[in-house]
């Protein structure tokens, strides 16, 4: 069982820079890259709740629960 991130994807539809959207939300590049690979242990509701707002997108579209 994981959870994957699409948080890449989603950056890509709506061309966004992952410079830009760490600005954005203000956390630093090097984590947002963590969040993006998957390789972090949590994640603050209020940092998902910001790229939420910023992506102009819903949770679900950023995580994925797999079974397998």
């Amino acid at each position: 069982m994981e959870i994957i991130v699409n948080l890449d994807v989603m950056m890509a539809m709506r061309k966004v820079s992952s410079k830009e959207l760490a600005k954005a939300i203000g956390i630093t590049e090097a984590n947002l890259s963590l969040l993006k690979r998957g390789k972090v242990k949590g994640v603050r509701f209020e940092t998902l709740a910001s790229i939420c707002n910023y992506l102009e997108c819903q949770p679900g579209d950023l995580l994925v629960f797999n079974k397998e």
